[in-house]
Protein backbone atom coordinates (compact mmCIF):
# COMPACT_ATOMS: atom_id res chain seq x y z
CA UNK A 1 0.00 0.00 0.00
CA UNK A 2 1.13 3.53 -0.74
CA UNK A 3 1.42 5.95 1.83
CA UNK A 4 1.09 9.73 1.09
CA UNK A 5 1.18 12.73 3.27
CA UNK A 6 -1.44 15.87 2.75
CA UNK A 7 -0.54 19.14 3.86
CA UNK A 8 -2.25 22.80 3.98
CA UNK A 9 -3.57 25.02 6.50
CA UNK A 10 -4.32 28.38 7.17
CA UNK A 11 -7.56 29.30 5.65
CA UNK A 12 -10.34 27.00 3.64
CA UNK A 13 -8.70 27.20 0.12
CA UNK A 14 -6.02 25.63 1.62
CA UNK A 15 -7.36 22.31 3.00
CA UNK A 16 -10.52 21.61 0.28
CA UNK A 17 -8.55 20.83 -2.72
CA UNK A 18 -6.84 17.98 -0.20
CA UNK A 19 -9.47 16.37 0.66
CA UNK A 20 -10.95 16.74 -3.06
CA UNK A 21 -8.29 14.26 -4.01
CA UNK A 22 -9.19 12.00 -1.51
CA UNK A 23 -11.71 9.92 -3.08
CA UNK A 24 -8.99 9.04 -6.03
CA UNK A 25 -6.41 8.59 -3.16
CA UNK A 26 -8.80 5.62 -1.69
CA UNK A 27 -9.87 4.17 -4.61
CA UNK A 28 -5.84 3.83 -5.24
CA UNK A 29 -5.90 2.01 -1.61
CA UNK A 30 -3.64 4.89 -0.59
CA UNK A 31 -2.78 5.10 3.28
CA UNK A 32 -3.61 9.15 3.76
CA UNK A 33 -2.21 11.60 6.12
CA UNK A 34 -2.58 15.05 7.16
CA UNK A 35 0.11 16.88 8.59
CA UNK A 36 -1.17 20.61 9.71
CA UNK A 37 -0.82 23.19 12.74
CA UNK A 38 -2.18 22.06 15.92
CA UNK A 39 -4.63 24.45 16.16
CA UNK A 40 -5.40 25.64 12.43
CA UNK A 41 -8.47 25.61 10.88
CA UNK A 42 -7.33 22.51 8.89
CA UNK A 43 -7.79 20.04 11.74
CA UNK A 44 -11.59 20.37 12.31
CA UNK A 45 -12.04 20.13 8.26
CA UNK A 46 -9.53 17.14 7.92
CA UNK A 47 -10.75 15.33 11.61
CA UNK A 48 -13.97 15.57 10.24
CA UNK A 49 -13.09 13.72 6.84
CA UNK A 50 -11.50 10.77 9.10
CA UNK A 51 -7.85 11.28 8.02
CA UNK A 52 -5.16 10.57 10.63
CA UNK A 53 -4.03 14.06 11.60
CA UNK A 54 -0.68 15.26 12.63
CA UNK A 55 -0.38 18.50 14.39
CA UNK A 56 3.05 20.76 14.22
CA UNK A 57 4.35 23.88 15.33
CA UNK A 58 3.78 26.45 12.66
CA UNK A 59 4.81 30.21 12.31
CA UNK A 60 3.42 32.80 9.71
CA UNK A 61 5.58 34.24 7.52
CA UNK A 62 4.78 37.78 6.61
CA UNK A 63 5.76 39.96 3.65
CA UNK A 64 5.77 43.36 6.29
CA UNK A 65 7.52 44.29 9.19
CA UNK A 66 6.65 42.96 12.48
CA UNK A 67 8.23 41.57 15.53
CA UNK A 68 6.54 38.58 15.10
CA UNK A 69 8.52 37.40 12.53
CA UNK A 70 11.45 37.13 14.97
CA UNK A 71 9.87 35.03 16.92
CA UNK A 72 7.96 32.73 14.52
CA UNK A 73 11.33 31.75 12.89
CA UNK A 74 11.43 29.85 15.77
CA UNK A 75 8.37 28.10 15.36
CA UNK A 76 9.06 27.53 11.95
CA UNK A 77 12.38 25.24 13.04
CA UNK A 78 10.12 23.68 15.82
CA UNK A 79 7.73 22.50 13.18
CA UNK A 80 10.42 21.50 11.08
CA UNK A 81 11.65 19.35 13.74
CA UNK A 82 7.87 17.96 14.30
CA UNK A 83 7.90 17.11 10.41
CA UNK A 84 10.94 15.26 10.46
CA UNK A 85 9.50 12.64 13.59
CA UNK A 86 5.98 12.70 11.53
CA UNK A 87 7.18 11.68 8.41
CA UNK A 88 9.96 9.40 9.81
CA UNK A 89 7.36 7.33 11.76
CA UNK A 90 5.23 7.49 8.71
CA UNK A 91 7.73 6.74 5.58
CA UNK A 92 5.33 7.71 2.77
CA UNK A 93 5.91 7.23 -0.80
CA UNK A 94 4.75 10.93 -1.50
CA UNK A 95 4.31 14.72 0.33
CA UNK A 96 1.34 16.55 -1.61
CA UNK A 97 1.17 20.57 -0.30
CA UNK A 98 -1.30 22.62 -1.16
CA UNK A 99 0.25 25.51 0.24
CA UNK A 100 -0.07 27.85 3.89
CA UNK A 101 2.69 28.69 6.23
CA UNK A 102 2.73 25.25 7.77
CA UNK A 103 3.46 22.97 4.63
CA UNK A 104 6.96 25.10 4.36
CA UNK A 105 8.78 22.79 7.42
CA UNK A 106 7.11 19.97 6.54
CA UNK A 107 8.31 19.85 2.41
CA UNK A 108 11.77 20.95 3.94
CA UNK A 109 11.51 17.93 6.63
CA UNK A 110 10.86 15.65 3.49
CA UNK A 111 13.17 17.33 1.20
CA UNK A 112 16.32 15.75 3.82
CA UNK A 113 14.23 12.72 4.41
CA UNK A 114 14.63 12.33 0.59
CA UNK A 115 11.23 12.05 0.44
CA UNK A 116 9.69 13.45 -2.99
CA UNK A 117 7.04 15.95 -2.03
CA UNK A 118 4.62 17.84 -5.16
CA UNK A 119 2.86 21.37 -4.78
CA UNK A 120 -0.31 23.11 -6.02
CA UNK A 121 -0.63 26.59 -6.49
CA UNK A 122 -3.76 27.82 -6.91
CA UNK A 123 -3.63 31.55 -7.69
CA UNK A 124 -2.42 33.16 -10.20
CA UNK A 125 0.94 33.80 -8.96
CA UNK A 126 2.62 31.58 -6.53
CA UNK A 127 2.25 32.93 -2.86
CA UNK A 128 5.00 33.07 -0.24
CA UNK A 129 4.78 29.92 1.22
CA UNK A 130 4.77 28.17 -2.34
CA UNK A 131 7.84 30.29 -3.05
CA UNK A 132 9.97 29.68 -0.32
CA UNK A 133 8.80 25.75 -0.95
CA UNK A 134 9.86 25.49 -4.65
CA UNK A 135 13.29 23.58 -3.71
CA UNK A 136 12.31 21.02 -1.82
CA UNK A 137 9.15 19.76 -4.35
CA UNK A 138 9.77 17.73 -7.35
CA UNK A 139 6.79 18.92 -9.53
CA UNK A 140 4.42 22.02 -9.30
CA UNK A 141 1.01 22.06 -10.27
CA UNK A 142 -0.95 24.89 -11.19
CA UNK A 143 -4.04 26.01 -11.98
CA UNK A 144 -3.81 29.38 -14.75
CA UNK A 145 -1.70 29.33 -17.49
CA UNK A 146 0.55 31.83 -16.64
CA UNK A 147 1.47 30.79 -13.37
CA UNK A 148 3.88 28.53 -15.68
CA UNK A 149 5.85 31.67 -16.10
CA UNK A 150 6.43 32.48 -12.67
CA UNK A 151 7.95 28.33 -11.75
CA UNK A 152 10.94 26.76 -11.95
CA UNK A 153 11.75 25.56 -16.06
CA UNK A 154 11.09 21.43 -15.68
CA UNK A 155 8.68 21.55 -12.51
CA UNK A 156 5.65 23.46 -13.79
CA UNK A 157 2.78 20.88 -14.69
CA UNK A 158 -1.09 22.67 -15.60
CA UNK A 159 -3.65 20.93 -13.95
CA UNK A 160 -6.73 23.03 -13.09
CA UNK A 161 -8.03 22.95 -9.48
CA UNK A 162 -8.88 20.32 -7.93
CA UNK A 163 -12.58 20.01 -7.33
CA UNK A 164 -14.77 18.33 -4.44
CA UNK A 165 -17.09 15.79 -6.82
CA UNK A 166 -19.92 16.23 -4.07
CA UNK A 167 -20.16 20.28 -5.17
CA UNK A 168 -21.22 18.87 -9.42
CA UNK A 169 -24.30 16.84 -7.79
CA UNK A 170 -26.41 19.02 -6.13
CA UNK A 171 -30.21 19.03 -5.94
CA UNK A 172 -32.17 22.54 -6.11
CA UNK A 173 -35.39 21.02 -4.58
CA UNK A 174 -33.22 20.50 -1.35
CA UNK A 175 -31.67 24.04 -1.80
CA UNK A 176 -35.22 25.45 -2.16
CA UNK A 177 -36.16 23.24 1.53
CA UNK A 178 -32.73 25.06 2.98
CA UNK A 179 -34.20 28.55 2.00
CA UNK A 180 -37.47 26.82 2.80
CA UNK A 181 -38.46 28.50 -0.38
CA UNK A 182 -41.46 27.35 -2.45
CA UNK A 183 -40.42 26.41 -6.61
CA UNK A 184 -40.58 28.69 -9.00
CA UNK A 185 -40.69 32.56 -8.45
CA UNK A 186 -37.90 34.94 -9.01
CA UNK A 187 -34.26 33.86 -10.11
CA UNK A 188 -31.65 33.32 -7.56
CA UNK A 189 -28.48 35.12 -6.97
CA UNK A 190 -25.79 33.24 -4.37
CA UNK A 191 -23.78 35.60 -2.80
CA UNK A 192 -20.22 34.65 -1.17
CA UNK A 193 -17.47 36.06 0.69
CA UNK A 194 -15.77 32.50 1.68
CA UNK A 195 -15.60 30.80 5.25
CA UNK A 196 -14.69 34.13 6.85
CA UNK A 197 -16.81 36.57 4.88
CA UNK A 198 -16.73 39.86 2.97
CA UNK A 199 -17.79 42.89 5.54
CA UNK A 200 -17.36 45.22 2.49
CA UNK A 201 -19.51 42.76 -0.22
CA UNK A 202 -22.09 42.28 3.20
CA UNK A 203 -22.53 45.89 3.59
CA UNK A 204 -23.65 46.98 -0.10
CA UNK A 205 -25.98 43.44 -0.31
CA UNK A 206 -27.75 44.38 2.81
CA UNK A 207 -27.94 47.89 1.56
CA UNK A 208 -28.88 46.89 -2.06
CA UNK A 209 -31.50 44.44 -0.86
CA UNK A 210 -35.14 46.51 -0.89
CA UNK A 211 -33.95 46.80 -4.76
CA UNK A 212 -32.38 43.25 -4.92
CA UNK A 213 -35.54 41.80 -3.90
CA UNK A 214 -37.90 43.26 -6.81
CA UNK A 215 -36.36 41.16 -9.25
CA UNK A 216 -34.52 38.52 -7.22
CA UNK A 217 -33.85 35.77 -4.63
CA UNK A 218 -30.91 36.05 -2.96
CA UNK A 219 -28.73 33.59 -0.72
CA UNK A 220 -26.70 35.44 1.81
CA UNK A 221 -23.35 33.45 2.90
CA UNK A 222 -22.04 36.01 5.21
CA UNK A 223 -19.03 34.48 6.89
CA UNK A 224 -19.01 33.26 10.71
CA UNK A 225 -20.28 36.00 13.53
CA UNK A 226 -21.71 38.58 10.29
CA UNK A 227 -25.11 37.41 10.48
CA UNK A 228 -27.48 40.25 10.81
CA UNK A 229 -30.76 38.00 11.78
CA UNK A 230 -32.82 39.51 8.95
CA UNK A 231 -35.91 38.14 8.38
CA UNK A 232 -36.92 39.17 5.17
CA UNK A 233 -39.24 37.07 2.36
CA UNK A 234 -36.93 36.28 -0.40
CA UNK A 235 -33.51 37.02 1.62
CA UNK A 236 -31.87 33.74 3.54
CA UNK A 237 -28.97 33.87 5.31
CA UNK A 238 -26.47 31.41 6.41
CA UNK A 239 -22.97 32.23 8.33
CA UNK A 240 -21.75 29.13 7.27
CA UNK A 241 -22.37 26.37 5.02
CA UNK A 242 -20.59 22.81 4.86
CA UNK A 243 -23.26 20.32 4.46
CA UNK A 244 -25.78 21.63 1.31
CA UNK A 245 -23.59 23.99 -0.42
CA UNK A 246 -23.95 22.32 -3.60
CA UNK A 247 -27.61 22.17 -3.56
CA UNK A 248 -27.47 25.86 -2.83
CA UNK A 249 -24.76 26.09 -5.96
CA UNK A 250 -27.65 24.19 -7.72
CA UNK A 251 -30.24 26.70 -6.99
CA UNK A 252 -28.28 29.84 -7.74
CA UNK A 253 -28.66 31.22 -11.51
CA UNK A 254 -25.65 33.72 -11.07
CA UNK A 255 -23.29 33.75 -8.08
CA UNK A 256 -21.68 37.46 -6.78
CA UNK A 257 -18.25 36.42 -4.97
CA UNK A 258 -14.62 36.97 -4.33
CA UNK A 259 -11.68 35.74 -6.42
CA UNK A 260 -10.45 32.89 -4.37
CA UNK A 261 -8.77 30.64 -6.75
CA UNK A 262 -10.85 27.71 -5.07
CA UNK A 263 -13.76 29.44 -5.39
CA UNK A 264 -13.65 30.60 -8.65
CA UNK A 265 -12.60 27.35 -10.18
CA UNK A 266 -15.82 25.99 -8.77
CA UNK A 267 -17.75 28.44 -10.27
CA UNK A 268 -16.20 27.02 -13.67
CA UNK A 269 -16.81 23.77 -13.05
CA UNK A 270 -20.37 24.48 -12.12
CA UNK A 271 -20.97 26.88 -14.73
CA UNK A 272 -22.40 29.61 -13.08
CA UNK A 273 -22.36 33.06 -14.19
CA UNK A 274 -20.31 35.55 -11.57
CA UNK A 275 -19.23 38.92 -10.57
CA UNK A 276 -16.12 38.75 -8.95
CA UNK A 277 -15.20 41.27 -6.40
CA UNK A 278 -11.41 40.53 -5.24
CA UNK A 279 -9.38 41.73 -2.27
CA UNK A 280 -8.23 44.98 -2.91
CA UNK A 281 -4.48 45.35 -2.65
CA UNK A 282 -4.64 47.03 0.50
CA UNK A 283 -5.86 43.91 2.31
CA UNK A 284 -3.73 41.23 0.19
CA UNK A 285 -0.77 40.86 -2.40
CA UNK A 286 -3.36 41.18 -5.28
CA UNK A 287 -3.82 37.84 -6.17
CA UNK A 288 -7.67 37.78 -6.40
CA UNK A 289 -7.49 40.69 -8.39
CA UNK A 290 -5.09 38.95 -11.23
CA UNK A 291 -7.17 35.48 -11.04
CA UNK A 292 -10.70 37.59 -11.86
CA UNK A 293 -8.41 39.36 -14.43
CA UNK A 294 -7.64 35.86 -16.61
CA UNK A 295 -11.30 34.83 -15.57
CA UNK A 296 -12.89 38.14 -17.50
CA UNK A 297 -10.12 38.03 -20.29
CA UNK A 298 -11.32 34.13 -20.92
CA UNK A 299 -15.04 35.69 -20.46
CA UNK A 300 -16.08 33.60 -17.59
CA UNK A 301 -16.72 36.37 -15.26
CA UNK A 302 -17.62 40.73 -14.60
CA UNK A 303 -15.66 42.40 -12.60
CA UNK A 304 -16.07 44.88 -9.58
CA UNK A 305 -13.70 46.66 -8.22
CA UNK A 306 -14.33 46.88 -4.45
CA UNK A 307 -13.11 50.49 -4.53
CA UNK A 308 -16.17 50.97 -7.68
CA UNK A 309 -18.57 49.30 -5.57
CA UNK A 310 -21.76 51.53 -4.75
CA UNK A 311 -25.23 50.24 -4.53
CA UNK A 312 -26.09 51.69 -8.38
CA UNK A 313 -23.15 49.64 -9.85
CA UNK A 314 -23.88 46.89 -7.84
CA UNK A 315 -27.15 46.64 -9.08
CA UNK A 316 -26.16 47.58 -12.51
CA UNK A 317 -24.00 44.68 -12.84
CA UNK A 318 -25.92 42.24 -11.36
CA UNK A 319 -28.42 42.86 -14.36
CA UNK A 320 -26.24 43.00 -16.73
CA UNK A 321 -25.10 39.45 -15.62
CA UNK A 322 -28.15 37.52 -15.57
CA UNK A 323 -29.95 39.07 -19.06
CA UNK A 324 -26.48 38.04 -20.61
CA UNK A 325 -25.44 34.38 -18.21
CA UNK A 326 -26.25 32.34 -20.98
CA UNK A 327 -23.41 33.84 -23.11
CA UNK A 328 -20.18 33.19 -19.73
CA UNK A 329 -21.83 30.12 -19.35
CA UNK A 330 -21.30 28.83 -22.60
CA UNK A 331 -17.78 30.20 -22.49
CA UNK A 332 -17.43 28.21 -19.62
CA UNK A 333 -18.72 24.78 -20.73
CA UNK A 334 -15.95 25.11 -23.36
CA UNK A 335 -12.90 25.06 -20.81
CA UNK A 336 -11.23 22.08 -20.71
CA UNK A 337 -9.71 22.03 -17.12
CA UNK A 338 -12.98 21.42 -15.21
CA UNK A 339 -11.99 19.52 -12.26
CA UNK A 340 -7.88 19.14 -12.10
CA UNK A 341 -8.74 16.43 -9.10
CA UNK A 342 -7.41 13.66 -11.74
CA UNK A 343 -4.62 15.56 -13.32
CA UNK A 344 -3.28 16.54 -10.05
CA UNK A 345 -3.55 12.29 -9.13
CA UNK A 346 -1.26 11.75 -12.25
CA UNK A 347 1.52 14.27 -11.14
CA UNK A 348 1.62 12.40 -7.69
CA UNK A 349 1.78 9.14 -9.33
CA UNK A 350 4.44 9.92 -11.77
CA UNK A 351 6.48 11.59 -9.18
CA UNK A 352 6.36 8.34 -7.01
CA UNK A 353 6.98 6.48 -10.15
CA UNK A 354 10.35 8.55 -11.22
CA UNK A 355 13.68 8.19 -10.20
CA UNK A 356 14.82 11.10 -7.96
Amino acid sequence: MKKIILTGGGTAGHVTPNLALLPLLKAKNYEVHYIGSHDGLEKELVKEAGIPYHGISAGKLRRYMDIKNITDIFRVIKGFGNAIKVIRQIKPDIVFSKGGFVTVPVLAAARVLRVKGVSHESDLTPGLANRLSQPFTSKICASFPETLAHLPVGKGVLTGSPIREELLQGDKDKGLAMCQWAKGGKPVILVTGGSQGAAAINTKIREALPQLLRKYRVIHLCGKGNAAGANIPGYTEFEYVKEGLADLYALANIVISRAGANTIFELLALKKPNLLIPLPLEKSRGDQILNAESFVLQGFSMLLPESKMTVERLLKDIDMLYNEREIFSEAMALHEQVNGAKRVMSVIEDTINSVI
